[in-house]
């Protein structure tokens, strides 16, 4: 049978992406405490296809996915990679996974789940050079008062999420970055706190969320990202949940300033 898709195309017409999408696929990503965490994860796989061929063949895409059996690392993204801009004759690859990341946590009241959840994105290209981001959400919550007597459990008292993209020299632990991201916001959070504790100090979860504020958190995230020396590059973007509206605010790095003020 005649192969249309690898035939030359004389339109000369480039396509930046073409690929398959929204693939659920099981997977093992690596874990600190247990080296091997099972998770699901969901797949964005595309090349670029260059003007002298007709199309691609869609099913490569799923056949290289197949052949990693579902064990991912550093070292295998840039390796799926390479297969998909070999097999493919492509001049650049991408391949993006999104997964849910899970930390044991201290229990601290009794309805305490005490696993947290954490949304991971992996994105990788391969063109002239390799690069790859890793994206981590972190929730922020306020402090939960204790519960007293029967009834529902509270809610978690969400403020919103820190979301960090980072590009790195050195291998970093997903745990390492979400602890320095919590760590930044228990600092914060108790800085703020002893400043407003005099003057209108929070009496619940809701006045205590107006004590955080998202341009603070993200320049003490950027002063903690700046000082990493395995970090090449971050973008930190941190949210906070309003009623019918979200603040935000972004900051890119590293910057000079920022690791030594």
């Amino acid at each position: 049978m005649k192969d249309i898709q690898s035939q030359r195309d004389h339109r000369r017409i480039n396509i930046q992406k073409v690929g398959v999408k929204d693939i659920t696929y099981p997977v093992m990503v690596l874990d600190k405490a247990k080296k091997l965490q099972r998770t699901v994860a969901n797949f964005n796989m595309f090349v670029n296809l260059p003007h002298r061929f007709k199309g691609t063949h869609m099913s490569r895409f799923i056949e290289i996915l197949n052949q990693f059996h579902g064990e991912f690392d550093i070292k295998n993204l840039r390796l799926i990679l390479e297969e998909m801009k070999t097999r493919l004759e492509a001049e650049s690859a991408h391949l993006e996974i999104e997964f849910p990341y899970f930390v044991k946590q201290k229990i601290s009241h009794a309805n305490a789940i005490g696993i947290g959840e954490y949304q991971c994105k992996m994105q990788g290209l391969l063109e002239d050079k390799y690069e790859l981001v890793l994206q981590i959400s972190v929730p922020i919550a306020v402090p939960l008062p204790m519960q007293n007597g029967a009834g529902l459990p509270r809610s978690p008292g969400l403020w919103g999420n820190a979301v960090i993209s980072i590009q790195y020299r050195n291998f970093i632990w997903i745990e390492d970055v979400i602890q320095m991201v919590e760590e930044v916001i228990g600092q914060n959070r108790s800085i703020t706190e002893q400043q407003n504790s005099e003057s209108s100090p929070p009496t619940d979860q809701f006045s205590a969320k107006s004590i955080l504020s998202v341009e603070e958190i993200t320049k003490a995230l950027g002063r903690k990202f700046s000082g990493n020396k395995d970090i090449s590059r971050f973008s930190v973007t941190v949210e906070n949940l309003c009623e019918g509206f979200k603040t935000f605010a972004v900051l890119d790095g590293p910057q000079e300033q920022l690791s030594t003020g």
